[in-house]
């Protein structure tokens, strides 16, 4: 280890954004942190009113990150002096996706809201009706989102209303993890132990992958391949196209945490404390 920083009393599910030298993270004691990347010393910190379950995005020189007291928080990135707050009517546990100096966020209120990075104001609201844990991925102006009733949501972000729902005809489970896009199709797991790929355009499901148990962490798309974890203890690589099981590793252990690909390694962690690192060739 090149240096240890000690958050609250557990971190939980936030995952940290790193920035300008500096890594954020938030924690279940309710406070936002700002850590050197060199070397682990504490710039500042900013207590929220509740656990902070989601994870920080940084954009335009400020830190946008939500917590269960309802509120979607604008820090200043440097100074951690707060720039602007949005209240919302539930938790926050969404973490932010970010296009066009637009951070959108799908609330456990039944909303998604875009709030402008630059004031704080919110420019867009779209009425959901579903408590929602699941990050939005973003594109082509639209925002794509899984939700605890059992539904991924396509919402078209200008028109400001759902275009598609998809529920799975036999299976219905709640969606936590949050979906990657990719050629033109909408990756997320489910609690119903499946792999989804849905045409991005209209919603409907072009395969599935079962696995041997429930699917938390969000899947990623890369090189043709979409690589995911579960919580039968193993990591999986698809065909993005088609499903085609490439392989799958044995890890021994649960996987909860989303994988990450960078420098030609592929990282992933499990339940009982151990992080694994593979080449992604």
């Amino acid at each position: 280890p090149r240096w240890k920083y000690k958050a609250g009393e557990s971190i939980g599910e936030s995952s940290p954004a790193v920035a300008g030298g500096l890594v954020y993270i938030g924690d279940l004691d309710g406070v936002v942190h700002a850590v050197r990347a060199e070397d682990g010393r504490k710039v500042w910190t900013y207590k929220t009113g509740s656990e902070v379950k989601a994870s920080p995005v940084v954009a335009q020189g400020k830190v946008i990150i939500g917590s269960y007291d309802g509120v979607l928080y604008g820090l200043e990135a440097e100074t951690g002096k707060l720039a602007w707050a949005v209240k919302t009517a539930g938790q926050v546990h969404s973490s932010a996706s970010v296009d066009g100096g637009i951070a959108y966020i799908a609330g456990c209120d039944g909303h998604l809201r875009g709030v402008r990075i630059q004031d704080g104001k919110e420019v867009v609201t779209i009425q959901t009706g579903s408590y929602t844990a699941s990050s939005p991925a973003l594109a082509g102006g639209r925002a794509y989102f899984g939700t605890q009733d059992n539904e991924v949501l396509a919402a078209d972000l200008k028109l400001r209303k759902i275009v598609w729902r998809y529920q799975h005809p036999q299976r219905k489970f709640p969606y936590i993890s949050s979906p990657a896009l990719s050629g033109g199709l909408v990756f997320i797991g489910g609690r119903d132990k499946m792999l989804h790929a849905l045409e991005a355009a209209s919603g409907k499901e072009k395969w599935s992958f079962m696995t041997r148990a429930r699917i938390e962490s969000s899947p990623l798309a890369a090189g043709g391949l979409v690589i995911f974890t579960g919580a039968d203890n193993r990591l999986y690589a698809l065909e993005a196209a088609t499903g085609a099981k490439r392989w799958e590793y044995d890890a021994g252990a649960a996987m909860t945490a989303s994988p990450a690909l960078a420098a030609g390694r592929l990282v992933a962690a499990t339940s009982d404390g151990r992080v694994l690192c593979f080449a992604a060739n």
